[in-house]
Formats: C-alpha cells, sequence, structure tokens
C-alpha cells in the first residue's frame, strides 16, 4: 500500500474536511479538550475522588501525571484524551488515560513507513486482527517527584479517512502501578483490554460544521 499523488476528487471539490471521531468508553469517562481550565477540572474531580477514599498518596501521583501529561500532549499536538473525570458513584477509575493526536506523513517518511517500523521495532501487530489499526506497548519505570511507579503505554495507530493514508489518528493509552507490581498485575491487563475495546470501537463522523 503506498501514498497516491495528486489531490482526488473529494480534495478537489473542498470537501476533504477530515471526519471526527467516537469510540465507546467505560463509564463515567468522557472527551475533553488539553486546556490549562480542563486540566484544572480534572485535577480536581481526582483530589475529591482520592481524598474522599483516604488516598492522598494517589492523588499526588495522578496529579503529578495529569500535569506531565498536559505538557507533553500539547508538545505532541494533541487533539483530544479521555480519561475518567465525571466523578459519580458508577465511574470507573482507571489510573491512566487515552489522548488522541495526528500523524502526518512527509515527502521523506510515508505513513506506511511509519507502521512498517512499528511493526520492526515495536512488534506491532493488528489489533484484534484488524488490519485497520496497528498496536503495540512499551512498558517503563518512571520518577513522580521522590518515588518510582511503573507504566504501561499501549499504542494504536489507523489512518483518517479522506486523507489517502497521509494522516492518521494516533492513540495512546496508559496504565500507571506501584513500582513493586509487575507489567502482567492482573489489573494492567485487565485495563489493557478494556483500551483496546474502547479503541476497536472507532466509528468517523462528519465533521461539525
Amino acid at each position: 500500500m503506498s501514498i497516491g499523488a495528486g489531490p482526488t476528487l473529494r480534495e478537489q471539490l473542498g470537501l476533504s474536511a477530515e471526519p471526527d471521531f467516537e469510540i465507546d468508553l467505560p463509564a463515567g469517562w468522557e472527551r475533553r479538550d488539553v486546556s490549562d481550565e480542563d486540566r484544572a477540572s480534572l485535577v480536581a474531580a481526582l483530589r475529591k475522588k482520592f481524598l474522599s477514599v483516604q488516598r492522598p498518596d494517589l492523588y499526588a501521583v495522578a496529579q503529578s501525571l495529569v500535569d506531565g501529561s498536559y505538557s507533553a500532549m500539547r508538545s505532541a499536538g494533541a487533539v483530544a484524551y479521555y480519561a475518567a473525570t465525571t466523578g459519580d458513584e458508577h465511574t470507573l477509575w482507571i489510573p491512566g488515560s487515552i489522548v488522541v493526536s495526528t500523524r502526518t506523513a512527509t515527502p521523506e517518511i510515508s505513513m506506511d513507513q511509519m507502521v512498517s517500523h512499528a511493526i520492526r521495532e515495536f512488534g506491532a501487530q493488528p489489533l484484534f486482527g484488524d488490519k485497520r489499526f496497528i498496536r503495540f506497548e512499551r512498558d517503563e519505570t518512571v520518577t513522580v517527584g521522590e518515588s518510582s511507579i511503573g507504566l504501561t503505554t499501549v499504542e494504536y495507530l489507523t489512518p483518517i479517512p479522506t486523507t489517502r493514508r497521509r494522516r492518521a489518528l494516533q492513540f495512546t493509552a496508559t496504565v500507571a502501578r506501584p513500582a513493586e507490581a509487575e507489567a502482567d498485575d492482573e489489573q494492567v491487563v485487565a485495563s489493557k483490554r478494556l483500551y483496546d475495546a474502547c479503541i476497536s470501537s472507532l466509528r468517523w463522523v462528519a465533521p461539525s460544521s
């Protein structure tokens, strides 16, 4: 598969606006913007939740992750993110989030080359056998304040319709765990399965007018 040359008929007619997107979400999760106001709102919700269960230690970790995540999201050109933010009794709380950004092919690196690199370097594979998505993950230990935590990151890449494989959405899902917990911890594995199910539900919708 290669990137075609020249504009499509859709582009020539001025109808090349990229579609918006939706995914199924866990209870209490919602799509949010990447803004200072949004960050403050999320931190307040996390503080209320973790202090209500007498876990200020987890709140401190979560706040640091949120601050770092917003900085990273802006640097990476994120367009949206998903997280547990409603704070009601039905919310499924996971120490992580799903960040959505875009990847753009260049004259030097095509989308197919990006995919090949992910397969070669990270062992990327189709999500549930669906070749519209590639999926790969990595695990690392990161320092938060004066302590360390384990962090599992799952990356998903899928081309955006109407862009002739020039642009793709990248979903970056994370789940944190105590440093002493293993990467195959039951909670981590369950979170990864949930993320897989969410991303596989991707639906393209008409862009807002």
